[in-house]
């Protein structure tokens, strides 16, 4: 689902960005193309996704032994670095049109290319974060956030179209208002997909999920503690401590843990890896 959205999106994208940059060339405004060229651009972080889907689905492998699923998250870096690319060029082009001071007439082509670009753009990202919804898709959520940072840029430029008739300055302005909207979106692709890269603590239902079966597990009193978790895609792995009695055998603290990883893995896909503490350590740590 996820690669289809890329293709979607590859081939909208292209067809809207030979329109938009018709209109602008027609009307020479430099938000219109501006505003094209950042629609072109989502044609290209598309492709970035396809790819990013494609990689993260190979298995686990040697060199790659918990699979390929951050993949998607270099995927997502990827667009949120072309995205402040776009925006940067964007300022430049825009300041560059104070400086000229001059005045742009749009034409009937022009607002009716907008349009289009607007509905389309809304369109394809409602589509995207509806895949990445049942997808979980961190690279198709960023690319949604793309298309709306487009229809947004387009509905802002729609609204210059009437002003700038009679205001010198609105073509330049809508420029960087539209590179501010995209380097927006960019900090928000770059912030989440970094969050889950760097590690994140687990959330309290899932702890909550651990303790109960922690809980089912054994009669002992274990206090499941120091959760961490590593996302790769689909595949996930946690690792957790447990307390033991000091005199429980080897053995047995094996057996106890290996249930829970099992049964960890059975409800919630996780793949756990327990550390198991002797309870007499803990309070001679506290002691210190």
């Amino acid at each position: 689902m996820a690669e289809r959205e890329g293709w979607v999106s590859v081939l909208a994208n292209s067809a809207l960005f030979i329109l938009k940059f018709w209109a602008g060339v027609s009307t020479g405004s430099i938000a219109i193309i501006a505003d094209a060229w950042h629609t072109l651009s989502d044609s290209l972080t598309s492709v970035v996704v396809v790819a990013g889907v494609k990689i993260s689905a190979k298995p686990a492998d040697k060199e790659h032994p918990f699979g390929h699923g951050r993949a998607e998250l270099i995927a997502a870096l990827v667009i949120g670095v072309l995205l402040s690319v776009v925006a940067f060029n964007f300022v430049l082009e825009g300041v560059s049109r104070l400086r000229t001071r001059e005045l742009v007439s749009y034409s009937n082509f022009a607002i009716v290319a907008t349009v289009v670009s607007i509905v389309a753009k809304e369109a394809l990202a409602q589509y995207a974060f509806a895949i990445a919804k049942k997808t979980g898709s961190k690279s198709v959520k960023a690319d949604g956030w793309h298309h709306r940072s487009d229809s947004i840029s387009s509905a802002v430029i729609l609204v210059g179209i009437f002003a700038g008739k009679h205001v010198w300055w609105v073509d330049g302005v809508l420029g960087i208002i539209v590179a501010l909207l995209i380097f927006y979106a960019a900090y928000d692709i770059l912030r989440d997909a970094m969050h889950t890269m760097m590690g994140e603590v687990p959330e309290d239902e899932l702890i909550d999920t651990i303790k109960k079966i922690c809980a089912d597990e054994s009669l002992l009193e274990m206090k499941p503690h120091h959760f961490h978790i590593h996302r790769y895609g689909e595949h996930i792995e946690m690792t957790f401590h447990i307390r033991l009695p000091d005199d429980l055998s080897l053995f047995d603290s094996h057996e106890i843990a290996t249930r829970i990883e099992s049964r960890i893995q059975e409800i919630t896909g996780i793949v756990s890896t327990i550390h198991m503490e002797p309870e007499g350590f803990h309070r001679k740590m506290q002691n210190h």
